[in-house]
């Protein structure tokens, strides 16, 4: 049999290891930390409205996430919200072209920036400015603008033809 030292020694280190592996499980889950961060270079992008983006949003192209949002100022000068991404370095190869879109995952997900390539043969390098942007469509102002038309529409109805309200009479 072992011994009660053993035992006692025994469950401590497991209880150290158990507890090392959900810390760093949670660091990673979590993105608050990366024991090995990927080499990346900063592209910048000026949009009219980021909706809900956040830093460290993911920059995905075809799906495949290739970087993530690293800061987001305003520009005092023309009011535009001024996104600073940091690229993975193995896609080095994206046009200098390209656009950047800003789009939601799901009904009700986080915000993710979209890049869609173009056709140069100049590619982006760190401190690059993407010049093609869309801004956010934002949820509320969509239904907003669809209760503002329903709402008109209705209205257009109940009025003849000269637009005063009243109703023709029956024949």
């Amino acid at each position: 049999m072992l011994s009660q030292r053993w035992v006692e020694t025994f469950v401590g280190l497991f209880l150290l290891f158990a507890c090392t592996a959900l810390i760093v499980l949670a660091l990673k889950v979590s993105g608050l930390t990366s024991l090995f961060p990927d080499k990346t270079y900063t592209v910048t992008a000026a949009f009219d409205d980021i909706g809900g983006l956040k830093v460290r949003a993911p920059i995905k192209m075809s799906g495949v996430q290739i970087g993530e949002v690293s800061q987001i100022n305003l520009d005092r000068s023309t009011f535009k919200a001024i996104v600073t991404m940091h690229i993975y370095d193995k896609f080095r190869d994206i046009p200098d072209d390209s656009s950047a879109g800003i789009y939601t995952a799901g009904l009700l997900g986080d915000n993710y920036i979209a890049l869609t390539p173009m056709y140069s043969s100049n590619y982006l390098k760190d401190g690059s400015e993407i010049e093609i942007t869309r801004s956010a469509m934002i949820l509320e102002k969509l239904i907003g603008q669809f209760m503002y038309k329903i709402s008109n529409s209705g209205d257009s109805k109940s009025t003849n033809s000269n637009g005063s309200g009243e109703k023709n009479a029956q024949q």
